[in-house]
């Protein structure tokens, strides 16, 4: 499963058990985290997920930045509640290629406000899932 952690919302994506197909799931409206954590984890736990991917939001020069701290608080957190195994994955351009896609697929941009989150998760993944497939990262 990936996360796309935004100050907003929490996109999410989850692969098929061979890893070749990726499926963007939802969004989850960030409220508390207790209540953003139970939201994912019910997710994480109904589709017997193996690990989580995060998206790590890093500037184009590759460093951090207050949103790439605020995924990693949001795993260290989320670690606390539970333990499960999590890797990060570059998000840069994320968004721009699930915007992209949506929009190759006939979603006008008016519509993708709802499935943008998502979408990145599923940039996310298939990043990961390909960086794995390369032996470049951890499964």
């Amino acid at each position: 499963m990936a996360v796309d952690p935004g100050a907003r919302t929490l996109g999410v994506a989850v692969c098929n058990g061979d890893r070749s197909l990726v499926t963007p799931l939802t969004t989850i409206w960030r409220t508390k985290f207790t209540e953003d954590a139970a939201a994912l984890l019910k997710l994480y736990d109904e589709r017997t997920c193996a690990g989580l991917v995060v998206g790590l939001p890093l500037h184009m020069d590759g460093g951090d930045g207050r949103r790439s701290q605020s995924a990693r608080s949001f795993v260290t957190n989320l670690l606390r509640v539970r333990d499960l195994p999590v890797c990060y994955q570059d998000e840069r351009l994320s968004t721009f290629d699930a915007s992209q896609r949506l929009l190759d697929a006939g979603v006008q941009l008016h519509e993708q406000k709802a499935r943008i989150d998502a979408e990145a998760a599923a940039s996310i993944l298939r990043a990961a899932l390909d960086e794995i497939a390369r032996g470049r990262a951890a499964p």
